[in-house]
């Protein structure tokens, strides 16, 4: 449910700052705003957002770089950037640094809504499934509130990579090709590039050893598989 939801609104222009303001607050939504990475890590201090859009061309400290340090301080608010540069690489550099979605400039603000509608509802606790863990070597996959324990307890994970690891636990030993992950996940086409950097940054925090994974396995040609079990 994304009504009252808090958006974290940080762009160097005060009129598109100002304009996201008043829209996303037509759409029932509470809205901070912020004109740099310094001030919004002044917001963050005191506020919890739902959710941040964030551009990633700012004077200072760029957007990408923002990003890439709450993913390194284990903050996982869903981000979504906004940027002029539409370019594939500049999308997968998003991705990267820890971002859940991209959307370039210029851009319909109902599209920004929609778009921020559905990373609230991936970002959400979704209801109870049986059986109950699913079992990845020695931690353990709660698909009931998007949470992966281990030894040492819960292990921080983005809202794109907890929607990622529940869309194989929901089909564990099935092959899913990157368009159907994407689907799953909401994102475009352009995005499917941008599927292999999730694995990649999921396979961080799931594997014993990353390089040589045993549970979240490449399928040449055709996608990845997750084979849960004890290891």
């Amino acid at each position: 449910m994304d009504e009252g939801a808090h958006i974290l609104v940080v762009d160097d222009d005060a009129r598109l700052r100002a304009l996201l303001s008043r829209y996303l607050g037509e759409q029932g939504f509470r809205v901070t705003t912020a004109e740099n990475a310094a001030e919004a890590r002044a917001r963050l201090r005191f506020l919890e957002p739902d959710l941040m859009v964030l551009d990633v061309m700012m004077p200072g400290e760029s957007g990408l770089a923002l990003t890439d340090q709450l993913r390194q301080e284990a903050n996982g608010v869903p981000v979504l950037l906004l940027t002029a540069r539409a370019a594939p690489e500049d999308r997968i550099a998003g991705f990267e640094a820890g971002a859940d979605d991209y959307l370039p400039k210029p851009f319909e603000p109902l599209e920004l809504v929609l778009r921020i509608r559905a990373m609230l509802r991936r970002a959400a606790p979704v209801a109870p499934l049986p059986p109950g863990p699913v079992r990845i070597g020695a931690m353990a996959f709660h698909t009931e509130r998007g949470e992966l324990r281990g030894p040492d307890g819960a292990v921080r994970l983005t809202a794109g990579e907890a929607a990622l690891l529940g869309a194989f636990a929901d089909r564990p030993h099935e092959v899913l090709s990157r368009e159907e992950i994407a689907a799953l996940l909401g994102t475009d086409e352009a995005s499917e590039r941008a599927v292999d950097v999730q694995v990649t940054r999921l396979r961080r925090k799931m594997e014993p050893d990353p390089r040589e994974p045993r549970f979240l396995l490449t399928v040449r040609g055709r996608g990845y598989v997750l084979k849960p079990g004890p290891g």
